[in-house]
């Protein structure tokens, strides 16, 4: 049986309060753990501990630390954007499931006392997080303005308005439950339901029987139409196109790279996993998978490394959907088995959107202005233009005062000018 070399971890928030995403902008609302999110991720993070960190386990990583976290060998990532604050503590959670506290977590000081780490070893790990305008791999899908005629496309799709007249009557009914919300198709109205059926006993009670079950479905038809493409490199995927780029880099670094990392995770929302769910055909053979991942998803990349003389490293895919599931595996691109990492990486390479600039030309931003496709950089552009024109205009007064009492030829003049600007063009790219 191969060994496990390395394992990359794609983990959904846990349970949260109330999101609302604009249904033509996907312009986030704020929203924060709970109590509930928090368990659910920790259950999450002690699952993924006694599969990959338990030598006793058949998926243990080869050559990992489990017991006091050593950082090189771990990297995580978590969203900032949208349901930023709620992904951050779920990462949290799941780090806390992953490496517990360890009474072993001290530090023996010169004084000759011992010093353990508060909450009896609590084991701090550096979570990455960076804002969505700087790095778009988590949350690529606002502010696109491609992504945004996506949406109204799916919109005016002939099978969306087909789902629209047969939800009617689900809309119309549910009407009184929402307090004053949209009811139609475009703006989903589940996940306000699932929240005040989770939360509120009242709400509970009076909710009638399949309504949270039909707003479920709808949901799961609205978001899997926006977050998928009929091509892989569409822009209905955006959302996996640019966590593809940090897949395949860690895929990189732990196949071919003398390199110490051994798990990664990254945690995010709901949108990456319906779109690589398409990516890698797995919705071909698994429709159930068209839908949104419960909290506390999971979806593992295993790098595994077979036997002398096999030298080549191969991946398998499973999925765990929220805390009541085990994880299943999923062959890729229609094999029965596993994929090798190099056929894997040769599939999808170029369809990663791996920089600001590729993202940007995805989502179709570009200014006129000197050629420049953030408006930062053509602010930047313009206050150096003004300032150089600023500078010329106080030379050429100056001159004309220290020249004022001798004649000089108009044409001189201009001559003497025009040499200053070609000077300027060639020196500062004008």
């Amino acid at each position: 049986m191969p060994d496990v070399h390395g394992v990359l971890i794609i983990a959904r928030n846990g349970d949260r309060t109330e999101f609302y995403q604009d249904p033509y902008t996907y312009e986030p609302s704020y929203t924060e753990s709970t109590p509930l999110g928090a368990v659910e991720s920790h259950q999450l993070g002690c699952h993924l501990r006694s599969t990959y960190l338990n030598p006793s386990s058949p998926s243990h990583i080869q050559g990992i630390r489990a017991d006091l976290v050593q950082n090189d060998q771990v990297l995580v990532h978590a969203k900032a954007g949208g349901e930023g604050t709620a992904v951050f503590d779920s990462a949290i959670a799941v780090l806390q499931g992953l490496f517990p506290p360890n009474s072993g977590n001290l530090i023996h000081l010169a004084n000759g006392s011992e010093i353990v780490t508060p909450l009896g070893g609590y084991q701090y790990i550096p979570v990455e997080m960076a804002p969505s305008n700087v790095d778009r791999a988590l949350e690529s899908w606002t502010e696109c303005p491609a992504f945004e005629q996506h949406i109204k496309s799916v919109y005016a799709s002939e099978g969306f308005r087909e789902t629209v007249k047969s939800s009617g009557p689900f809309f119309g009914a549910v009407r009184d439950y929402v307090f004053g919300r949209s009811t139609a198709l475009e703006n989903a109205i589940y996940d306000f339901i699932n929240a005040q059926l989770t939360h509120n006993q009242t709400y509970a009670y009076r909710l009638p029987p399949t309504f949270i079950e039909q707003a479920h479905g709808y949901a799961n038809y609205h978001e899997n139409a926006i977050f998928s493409d009929k091509e892989t490199g569409g822009i209905g995927n955006i959302a996996g196109r640019t966590i593809l780029n940090t897949i395949l880099h860690t895929l990189q670094r732990i196949t071919f790279d003398e390199d110490p990392l051994r798990l990664l995770l990254l945690e995010t929302s709901y949108q990456p996993f319906i779109s690589l769910f398409h990516m890698l055909e797995l919705v071909n053979e698994h429709p159930q998978l068209a839908a949104i991942p419960n909290h506390a998803s999971a979806l593992a990349f295993e790098i595994l490394r077979g036997p002398p003389p096999e030298l080549r490293e191969f991946l398998r895919i499973k999925f765990k959907n929220g805390t009541n599931e085990e994880f299943q595996t999923y062959p890729v691109f229609g094999h029965q088995g596993d994929i090798a990492v190099t056929e894997f990486l040769y599939r999808l390479e170029n369809f990663a959107i791996s920089s600001q600039k590729q993202w940007e030309s995805a989502c179709g931003i570009h200014s006129g202005y000197f050629g420049i496709t953030s408006a930062t950089e053509s602010m930047n552009m313009l206050f150096a233009a003004f300032s150089v024109f600023l500078l010329l205009g106080v030379f050429v007064l100056s001159w004309f005062k220290r020249r004022r009492d001798t004649y000089v030829p108009v044409r001189e003049v201009v001559s003497r000018f025009n040499v200053c600007c070609v000077r300027l063009t060639y020196e500062y790219g004008m």
